[in-house]
């Protein structure tokens, strides 16, 4: 039985890899690693359909290594064991693995230290972001190289190799220039699915004429280029908050329809939860509430209905008036506490032993607590938080005004003087 095309067209060496000049054009990382004939442990990342295990394999077969190709999920310990032993038979040996980022810690233990002296060369390859999903112990080891998604013309170059190739269609269908444009511009730079289509279109009209029409008969659906496991996914996130903070709600909602798109409803929720409070905050308090109460609607009414006062919110956040300013402040603390992890002072403890009484804390004396000193003695004076002074929005306006006026106090941490001072006669 024939395979399909897509299997039928993958390339076996570099030089018939379409697209990815950065890693294996002339100058390309890769290729110079081909060149000099030093082979190189690395990581592809990217989309599916971008083509990272066929350059991996592509790769070992370029600088004439030995390899067996794995996966982090179903290949077992003994498998990736029997690979480093057999790897000691030749002179260069290349393991790839693809979905390494569900590699679990104990076949890690087993992989690092081959790695590490060179019994063989790790290639992995993965759909999630790297810098997220990858362990640090491995990451740490490999070159991360992204695999990006093909432009359009390079998709009709892949097209229009698969129907004169005698792997492939063998100049066995007559299909427009227009509607191979057409099938690369709904593949979102997948090479596979751009295959598949055309393979659907022989299949379906043999050797008749295939223009546009045709395509879009049986070419429904665009293919997306996000997936709760793909780096689209964490860039369409990314992309949403940057346009909130950029205050661009088209922007915004548009982003946010790519993930609900995608059916990840959690993902756009946690974000729209820590963009309210990161950057919209206390320049408009009100909307940090409303944006939680519109998630909790959309969960009560669940999709597609959710969108409604999801959409609600965003546009609520992208115009609202933003302030950073405590998120810098929690962070500015977070990095000092971590740095100087300081006593507290004996009279803010819960279970003070051996105090004074008139060192304690004046429970009974709300009058001074303003003029207590509150940081540890070597910090009294840092400032977390740092207003901002070209703030518009009214409630930060007054915080500021609040936080100046407190500012003036002169602290003390000598509570006896402080009670003696302020104790109602």
């Amino acid at each position: 039985m024939r395979k399909p095309l897509a299997f039928r067209m993958r390339p076996t060496t570099i030089d018939e890899v379409i697209g990815q000049n950065e890693l294996i054009g002339k100058r390309g990382f890769l290729t110079n690693s081909i060149k000099n004939k030093i082979p190189v442990s690395f990581i592809l990342f990217g989309e599916p359909g971008t083509g990272k295990t066929t350059i991996a394999e592509c790769y070992a077969n370029s600088i004439g290594a030995h390899y067996v190709s794995l996966n982090a999920v179903t290949s077992n310990k003994k498998e990736l064991m029997d690979a480093i032993e057999d790897a000691k038979n030749y002179e260069c040996s290349i393991v790839i693995i693809d979905e390494i980022h569900r590699l679990n810690k104990d076949k890690q233990d087993i992989l690092l230290p081959s790695v590490e002296d060179g019994t063989i060369y790790l290639i992995g390859a993965t759909t999630a972001n790297p810098y997220i999903s990858i362990n640090k112990a491995i990451r740490s080891r490999l070159h991360l190289l992204e695999v990006k998604r093909l432009s359009l013309d390079e998709v009709v170059i892949a097209l229009k190799r698969a129907c004169s190739s005698k792997k492939g269609l063998d100049n066995k269908i007559n299909i427009t220039e227009d509607a191979l444009a057409v099938i690369a511009s709904k593949s979102n730079g997948d090479i596979r699915f751009a295959l598949n289509y055309l393979e659907i279109l022989q299949i379906t009209f043999g050797e008749d004429k295939i223009d546009v029409n045709e395509v879009n008969s049986i070419v429904k659906v665009t293919n997306s280029s996000i997936d709760n496991d793909e780096n689209g996914h964490y860039d369409a996130v990314s992309a949403l908050q940057k346009s909130i903070r950029g205050s661009d709600v088209n922007a915004a909602l548009y982003y946010a329809a790519r993930i609900l798109a995608s059916g990840d409803m959690e993902a756009l929720t946690r974000r729209l939860l820590v963009t309210a409070y990161e950057d919209v905050g206390i320049a408009n308090p009100s909307a940090c509430m409303r944006t939680k109460i519109a998630i909790d609607s959309a969960y009560t009414v669940g999709l597609p209905e959710a969108i409604i006062p999801l959409g609600v919110a965003i546009v609520d956040l992208a115009l609202s008036p933003k302030s950073k300013v405590a998120n810098n402040a929690i962070h500015a603390a977070y990095d000092c506490a971590q740095e100087m992890p300081l006593d507290v002072l004996d009279y803010l403890r819960l279970t003070p032993v051996n105090v004074k009484d008139e060192e304690k804390y004046p429970y009974d004396n709300p009058e001074m607590r303003i003029h207590m000193q509150y940081l540890p003695e070597i910090i009294k004076n840092f400032e977390f938080y740092v207003p901002n002074l070209d703030a518009k929005a009214a409630y930060e306006k007054f915080l500021n005004e609040q936080y100046k006026a407190i500012r003036q106090i002169q602290r003390s941490n000598n509570l006896p003087q402080l009670r003696k001072k302020y104790t109602k006669k």
